[in-house]
């Protein structure tokens, strides 16, 4: 009986099948869309202090502390070279990309000074703009041969034919002539009168330097006539020589004296008219 029950009672029902959940969790450690944001930011700041800085900077040093600055930071004289890494190499510094030091190379840059023939209170020089102590220097010489001239009765006329500058080389005195004063007879390197006593205001004014001199002659280009022997290289070297010899005469030692040298119209002050008298100039170079 119990077998006969046991046959007719129904199978239990299967239990469904329970569906399998995968949850996956991103775990963000820098928060919000990471940390690119707060580098670029970082970046930013870090520009626009260094962009306040160097607006600081242009407001609180003059040009010769600006100068100085940008030296610094790229250095120009040969003696920052010199003491750079691989200084002591076969290249002494150098890259095999620099521009060859060949005279005539392509691309070659010099720093060989050119005579500047037009009045002006400074120059470039090699690594540094003229400082205050040269600005001052050229100042007091202006001043002192204004003095001296402004005292002769003789020279105070040709006060306009004194130019005082700064130059590369050094302060530079020019002597210059024009259509109504010329420094020597015509064709010749004789001094005249007014020219001596003009030499004499310059040898007092600078007998307190002991920068050593050097002294050129400039001519115009006006061609000589025909049948004569002498050209304007003689002629500038001559009145160049005659300069010198007076300058000794008024007290200016032989010692200081470097050279002397004759451009002839090669270096014009008027280039617009090489004919033009104020071309004629002698040329006095206290060197640094």
């Amino acid at each position: 009986m119990a077998a006969a029950l046991a046959q007719s009672a129904p199978a239990p029902a299967a239990e469904p099948v329970r569906p399998i959940i995968v949850k996956k969790i991103t775990i963000v450690a820098a928060g919000h869309h990471g940390g690119a944001w707060k580098v670029a930011y970082a970046d930013f700041v870090t520009a626009m202090m260094a962009f306040f800085l160097m607006l600081w900077l242009l407001g609180a040093t003059d040009e010769t502390q600006r100068k100085g600055l940008a030296d610094y930071f790229t250095p120009t004289l040969v003696q920052y070279r010199e003491n750079s890494a691989g200084s002591d190499g076969l290249l002494t510094g150098s890259s095999l990309v620099d521009v060859d030091n060949y005279p005539h190379a392509a691309g070659q840059t010099g720093t060989q000074s050119l005579t500047i023939p037009r009045d002006t209170s400074g120059g470039a020089k090699e690594g540094a703009m003229p400082d205050s102590k040269a600005i001052a220097r050229v100042k007091s010489l202006r001043e002192e041969i204004a003095r001296k001239l402004a005292a002769s009765r003789r020279a105070a006329r040709l006060a306009n034919q004194v130019r005082v500058m700064q130059t590369p080389e050094g302060i530079r005195i020019d002597l210059v002539d024009n259509a109504d004063f010329s420094m020597f007879a015509l064709g010749t390197t004789v001094l005249v009168p007014d020219a001596q006593e003009l030499l004499r205001v310059i040898a007092e004014s600078i007998a307190g330097d002991t920068a050593p001199l050097a002294v050129r002659g400039h001519t115009d280009a006006l061609p000589w006539r025909a049948g004569v022997v002498a050209n304007n290289w003689s002629l500038s070297t001559g009145r160049a020589e005659a300069t010198r010899q007076a300058l000794m005469r008024y007290g200016t030692p032989q010692s200081r004296f470097r050279r002397i040298e004759g451009v002839a119209d090669r270096e014009l002050l008027v280039t617009a008219d090489p004919a033009d008298p104020r071309n004629r100039r002698i040329s006095i170079l206290l060197m640094e």
